[in-house]
């Protein structure tokens, strides 16, 4: 065999593995969709909780929060997506954790599938999980006064930020699932880094009604540079400074996490 058809081989191989694992990523990601059909319970407690975040903040704690120029819920609304889509991404971990205490990750590496497959299926259901939660904060906050003002590419770029936001700390979810194997364990793991995190940061208030020590933490937390993002694409605002350090953040992150949730699952499967 000549060098180039031994190439061409290698090539093709290369393709149809790539192929393969896409396939495989997909089925997995359908699983996982499945059971928001069969249980449509879970979707409906994970779209609850935002919608009551968007209700109580804009009327119970709006009118008590100053420093905030034009409407609060065009203020506030970026950082319920977030808040959203975080919590969402807290689930990955969940559902890993499930599957492994219920052998099912044991299962499915018995059968001919690309390893990638069961964490990169479980990382995208949950994503398309999150772009839905968009989608519904944006139709209610939209029914109580919201309004995009830049147009329609900036909204979508917006709910673009949101959702990666998510998938980023999706992997970070993972890797605690898969650390703690423990359903219930892991949904606590999940949350108790993430509050502090939501909360300290321009979310919900401007930075300068904290405390001089916590705005200090504040402006470099990733959550503050994506929603002053989000909050610039929508209200309208430079949009460099935010948006390339919530970048460099989010590539940051997955650059970590991403290797050693792959990592952790060779070893925990």
């Amino acid at each position: 065999m000549s060098v180039v058809s031994a190439a061409t081989v290698v090539r093709g191989s290369r393709r149809t593995q790539v192929k393969w694992a896409v396939s495989d990523a997909a089925a997995m990601t359908w699983r996982n969709l499945l059971k928001y059909v069969r249980l449509p319970q879970l979707l409906v407690f994970s779209t609850v909780q935002p919608v009551m975040f968007v209700l109580l903040f804009t009327y119970v704690f709006g009118g008590a929060i100053g420093g905030v120029q034009g409407k609060y819920i065009d203020y506030l609304l970026p950082g319920i997506f977030i808040q959203a889509t975080i919590f969402g991404s807290a689930q990955t971990g969940v559902g890993l954790a499930d599957d492994l205490s219920r052998g099912m990750i044991d299962r499915f590496r018995s059968l001919p599938m690309a390893r990638s497959a069961v964490l990169a299926g479980r990382t995208l259901s949950d994503t398309c999980r999150n772009v839905f939660v968009v989608l519904l904060m944006t139709g209610v906050g939209t029914l109580i006064g919201f309004r995009f003002h830049v147009g329609f590419f900036a909204s979508i770029a917006a709910m673009g930020i949101a959702v990666l936001f998510g998938l980023t700390f999706s992997w970070i979810s993972a890797l605690i699932g898969m650390s703690v194997r423990d359903p219930e364990v892991a949904q606590s793991a999940g949350f108790i880094w993430i509050f502090p995190l939501i909360f300290a940061s321009s979310a919900f208030v401007p930075l300068q009604s904290m405390p001089g020590w916590l705005q200090s933490f504040a402006r470099v937390n990733p959550i503050t540079y994506t929603v002053d993002a989000i909050r610039a694409l929508s209200e309208g605002g430079s949009t460099f400074s935010p948006f390339w350090h919530s970048l460099a953040w989010m590539g940051g992150l997955l650059a970590v996490f991403i290797p050693l949730s792959v990592a952790r699952y060779r070893r925990v499967t």
